[in-house]
């Protein structure tokens, strides 16, 4: 039997950037192709040749539609890739939002670059544009979850859902000679949270031979605290003193999650009813999604209607900057959930040097993000060139994150009819993916290892 190696080309030892190769028999399989966030070093890996041509990848298989999961696909398509993205139906459906969304944020990025002159080179340009990846949506194939097919010599996939968001789903790889498959290959994907108010819970994972696991939030606890509580508190604490809420969210999942909260709230008239706005136009997208696929989450149609219906919807550019000109208190849930770049920038700006209003996070925070320095405790931000004075109350909803926090993934590994032979630990800060392992070996007894950037290892 020919030998299987895996390559990790990204999500090493931290949590963007999920690229892993399969080979086997001269064939060669990505699962993921996400762009690298966060730390200046991690985003420059993104303009780096990878160490495999596209032009030689046979196929691709996306878990999910999370940027850091599938936004390389249209560098991946521009570079040479030709063949097909598999995909499920809601990611796919997600990534004809996500990914024109993505190239037209680089364009813009690079205009507003070149415009202000804060760019070290002349002329900036964008990674990929809008029209990269409208190009690139046409080599997708959906799938429904639970299907099993072979899509090259000697390789099947199937998806199973992950919970998290909608669609997201983990990958079996299945790998043998003449149809006679016998090693089995997991990725995880990035698995959700059990028992989650809106999404699905993760899929039992079976039977297989080799596992990877993501870890983003190994070695930490969601812990009991309510999500609802500290939104209610703060959001009334906050509009009483006349201020507003400000919530960098991810515009997937988080942005619809914080709706449905909001939405209950409201209905109890726990929070004064102030004025709630989506100005993101790709959350908007999303939760129209949402309203129209009840069978991909927990809510009903009705339910999810309403969810929706809590927001009023911001589509031009010239209304997202007309909530910076009304003074009363109000809530912006607005992209990007790491304040990295999009619409909420310029609400940042306008708002977080202001002590009576709160910028609410909704999750994790990659280190090296702007998010990330922000909570931390930076005295000041930059944000197009400028440094902003933090005067704003700054907190994280911490607990909101769709990742499953380390009991989550040891509640989802004890699912597993046999240890597989070797855990691969990814998509986690080193620290994480440690703690991740450690509480695999010492609870469950398997055998686990954490790759490094660009390790090959044949399993």
């Amino acid at each position: 039997m020919n030998k299987t190696s895996i390559t990790f080309l990204g999500a090493a030892r931290t949590v963007t950037g999920s690229k892993t190769l399969v080979q086997h028999g001269g064939v060669r399989l990505l699962v993921d192709c996400g762009l690298f966030q966060g730390l200046k070093d991690l985003r420059l890996l993104n303009w780096s040749a990878l160490p495999v041509h596209p032009k030689d990848i046979d196929a691709a298989v996306l878990t999910h539609a999370h940027i850091d999961h599938s936004g390389y696909i249209p560098l991946l398509v521009k570079n040479g890739f030709s063949g097909t993205v598999h995909a499920t139906q809601g990611t796919c459906d997600l990534c004809e939002i996500l990914l024109p969304d993505s190239g037209f944020l680089h364009e813009r990025d690079a205009d507003f670059a070149n415009r202000y002159k804060f760019s070290k080179h002349t002329p900036a340009l964008p990674l990929y544009t809008q029209e990269d990846a409208k190009k690139s949506l046409e080599q997708f194939r959906p799938w429904q979850m639970h299907t099993y097919e072979n899509i090259l010599p000697n390789i099947k996939i199937g998806f199973r859902p992950a919970g998290h968001i909608l669609g997201a789903a983990s990958a079996l790889v299945e790998i043998g000679e003449e149809k006679n498959y016998k090693k089995k290959i997991l990725f995880s994907g990035d698995i959700g949270r059990f028992d989650d108010p809106v999404m699905v819970n993760p899929y039992p994972g079976g039977r297989v031979d080799v596992l990877v696991v993501e870890s983003t939030y190994g070695g930490r606890s969601h812990n009991g605290t309510s999500a609802e509580d500290i939104m209610a508190e703060t959001i009334s604490t906050t509009s009483g003193r006349g201020g507003s809420i400000i919530i960098p969210s991810f515009a997937v999942g988080r942005a619809q999650l914080l709706m449905y909260f909001l939405m209950k709230l409201k209905d109890e008239k726990i929070i004064p009813d102030i004025p709630v706005f989506l100005d993101s136009p790709m959350a908007i997208d999303a939760s129209e999604l949402f309203r129209r696929n009840s069978e991909l989450h927990h809510l009903s149609a009705d339910e999810a209607k309403r969810v929706c219906a809590v927001a009023k919807y911001v589509h031009s550019a010239e209304e997202s900057k007309a909530l910076n000109t009304n003074s009363m208190p109000k809530i912006i849930i607005s992209a990007s959930g790491m304040a990295t770049g999009g619409r909420i920038l310029h609400h940042l700006k306008h708002y977080i040097d202001d002590e009576r209003n709160t910028i609410m996070f909704a999750g994790y925070q990659a280190e090296g993000t702007r998010g990330a320095k922000i909570l931390a405790g930076a005295k000041s931000v930059k944000i197009h060139g400028r440094n902003i004075v933090v005067r704003a109350q700054i907190l994280n909803l911490d607990m909101l994150s769709a990742h499953g926090d380390e009991d989550g993934i040891i509640r989802w590994l004890k699912t597993f009819d046999n240890p597989p032979k070797i855990t691969f630990i990814n998509h986690g800060e080193e620290d994480a993916s440690t703690a991740l392992g450690e509480r695999i070996k010492n609870d469950l007894g398997w055998k686990c290892h954490i790759p490094k950037y660009l390790e090959k290892i044949v399993v």
